[in-house]
């Protein structure tokens, strides 16, 4: 009876030490499929579908925009994923600024932008959009609109500067806030 429950023992660690071997390779394999498919900055934008997933609150469609800044100026982008990307921007628009700004106007100079920007060996080492208790909220011509200050870092030829911008948002029929404008915060008079 001895020779019969070794045997059985034996085979179960067999069987147990298998199981466990395939259970290994499964998972060594879903983390290495997992690995491959993680998202470049690129590519995270463009999966953003603004018609379902529009940013809820000003930090968050600011936060977007600088988001496919970097991707404009940080990424090694196609010219396809450049003009994507500009039209994930000009989502985020206002209609009175879209109206002011041709498509193809803007993404000519959208794409000097970039080369220029390139070119100077500049990047968006990184962005600070001001937290939603900093937002300015005020009401004018029966609209509603929202400031907020974002900073940039930007890094040049291994030195970096501050800079910092003012983005002007209106609220528009389907409660979304929009971008109307923005200009640098050395411009704007504290209000």
């Amino acid at each position: 009876m001895k020779k019969s429950t070794v045997g059985v023992t034996i085979i179960l660690i067999v069987l147990l030490v298998a199981l466990v071997g395939v259970y290994a390779f499964l998972t060594s394999k879903a983390r290495t499929e997992a690995a491959e498919e993680i998202m470049t900055p690129v590519q995270t934008a463009l999966s953003r579908d603004l018609s379902k997933d529009y940013p809820p609150t000003v930090k968050e469609v600011i936060k977007y925009y600088t988001d496919l800044e970097k991707c404009f100026y940080n990424e090694e982008c196609t010219d396809e994923e450049i003009v994507e990307l500009g039209m994930k921007a000009r989502g985020l628009y206002d209609k009175d600024l879209l109206a002011i700004n041709d498509k193809d106007v803007y993404l000519l100079q959208l794409k000097k932008g970039i080369t220029e920007f390139k070119e100077a060996k500049r990047r968006i080492a990184a962005t600070a959009v001001a937290a939603s208790t900093n937002v300015d909220f005020f009401t004018e011509d029966g609209y509603e609109f929202a400031r907020i200050h974002c900073g940039y870092t930007i890094s040049e030829n291994g030195k970096s500067k501050m800079e910092a911008r003012v983005y002007l948002l209106r609220r528009d029929e389907q409660r979304h806030w929009k971008i109307y404008g923005w200009d640098s915060a050395n411009n704007v008079n504290p209000e």
